[in-house]
């Protein structure tokens, strides 16, 4: 039994892996440099004994990063193109919503005017609002452009996607600005006209799923993923090499408990993640779901001492997951809201038990993530090798006989989503999937 503790807890697999997605560069879906990281995360995944590893292919919008400009007076201020933003320019009156909470904008005249939104949420308010959602209000009302501002100090403009699934590229041109250089709009030219120009190289693209498999040949299967694109401004260490990493490290150490699974276990590291859960969506429309026991999805791990698991009400789910870390001492949190902003959704929306595992940072939002500052040296390897512990054991008990978890009727995910006032947002994103 603790054998396999100490060898994954001095294990470099994990951490050498993670060393090699960062040092690639540029992973943003359908570029080169995700498909170099697919290909080496199946090698690894080989490497370290999981059987069949392989690349799985499919077409995706491709989005290339060009120029970008928030053009206020006679000056241009820095910023960055929010992936998928079309190629456009456009100008209107600057005008500041705060928070960008669903209230400020019904209480606002966005019409042909540039919105600017923060990155976070106030912290009376109950729930995250995503930057798709803000952006579509936006859209909704009739904005010219799109100012995302982080809320995070140090001249760090935040990156991360707008469009939808039906339409991925956006309606309106948007871009990120550091938390300085929107209070400097704000301060100087809230009212006054702005412009918003995005050049963006819009193509046809491929990305891959990979997968390998350890365990025995049974029709059900336990999910262990992650996702290995990356936003392209950064090296995408936290989000999500390290979730990659964490998955071959489980496999390390699951290969050396394969014959304590009774359950197929199944590794995907996705593809095209950040531009709209676009390989999970695909893997999960041409699996049985009925033949998946449980998906534990790792995006976000690493960053801090204390994992975190979002279970979506599944309570077998929440009551493992804690049990697992009174065995073995070490901290966990569970949280059973519905998350809806993962590759594990594509599956737990239609009932699908699952875990998006993350860990706390302290920080609200998503802190560096998204950003230039998203790098190897904020992390620690013994966070990793923790943290593969507890996930590797908590898989094996997923994987046993004796596990048992209720899956859920997708009319039940719908009503918990309505009752966490979630569904309102994804409706205007277009991520609603039930009978409206």
């Amino acid at each position: 039994m603790t054998q396999w503790i100490g060898e994954t807890f001095t294990s470099d697999a994990g951490w050498n892996h993670l060393e090699t997605l960062v040092d690639i560069g540029d992973r943003m879906a359908g570029s080169e440099g995700e498909r170099a990281a697919a290909e080496r995360t199946r090698d690894a995944l080989s490497d370290v004994g999981a059987r069949n590893a392989r690349l799985e292919e499919f077409d995706v919008q491709g989005w290339t990063r060009g120029d970008s400009e928030v053009r206020a007076g006679d000056t241009a201020q820095a910023s960055i193109a929010l992936p998928r933003s079309p190629d456009a320019t456009a100008a209107g009156e600057l005008v500041d919503l705060g928070y960008g909470l669903p209230s400020d904008f019904e209480e606002a005249d966005v019409a042909g005017k540039v919105v600017m939104v923060s990155s976070n949420v106030p912290d009376y308010y109950d729930r995250f609002i995503h930057r798709r959602e803000k952006y579509y209000y936006a859209v909704e009302g009739g904005a010219a452009a799109f100012v995302f501002r982080n809320h995070v100090e140090g001249c760090l403009p935040p990156t991360g996607s707008v469009g939808t699934g039906e339409d991925p590229i956006g309606d309106i041109p948007a871009v990120g600005v550091s938390k300085e250089v929107g209070s400097r709009l704000s301060r100087r030219w809230e009212g006054e006209e702005v412009e918003v120009a995005v050049e963006a190289d819009i193509h046809d693209a491929t990305s891959q799923n990979v997968h390998a498999e350890l365990g025995p040949d049974t029709d059900e299967e336990i999910l262990v993923t992650s996702h290995v694109d990356a936003h392209d401004i950064a090296e995408g260490a936290m989000d999500n090499g390290a979730g990659t990493a964490m998955v071959v490290e489980m496999a390390k150490a699951l290969a050396a408990r394969e014959e304590e699974l009774d359950t197929k276990v199944r590794f995907i590291a996705y593809g095209s993640e950040e531009v709209g859960l676009v390989g999970s969506s695909v893997d999960a429309d041409e699996r049985d779901l009925d033949s998946i026991e449980a998906i534990v999805n790792n995006d976000g791990v690493v960053r801090g001492r204390t994992l975190t698991f979002h279970t979506h009400g599944f309570d077998a789910l929440d009551a493992a997951a804690e049990r697992v870390g009174e065995d073995f001492g070490h901290p966990v949190k569970t949280i059973p809201e519905q998350g809806p902003h993962s590759d594990h959704w594509p599956y737990v929306k239609w009932g699908v038990p699952g875990y998006h595992v993350m860990s706390e940072t302290g920080d609200e939002g998503r802190g560096w993530g998204h950003t230039y500052a998203d790098t190897l040296d904020k992390l620690e390897v013994r966070d990793l090798r923790e943290q593969a512990v507890l996930l590797t054991e908590l898989v094996v008990r997923l994987a046993g006989d004796e596990f048992a978890v209720s899956r859920k009727d997708p009319e039940a995910i719908a009503a918990a989503l309505e009752d966490e006032d979630q569904a309102e947002g994804m409706k205007i994103i277009g991520d609603w999937p039930y009978d409206q």
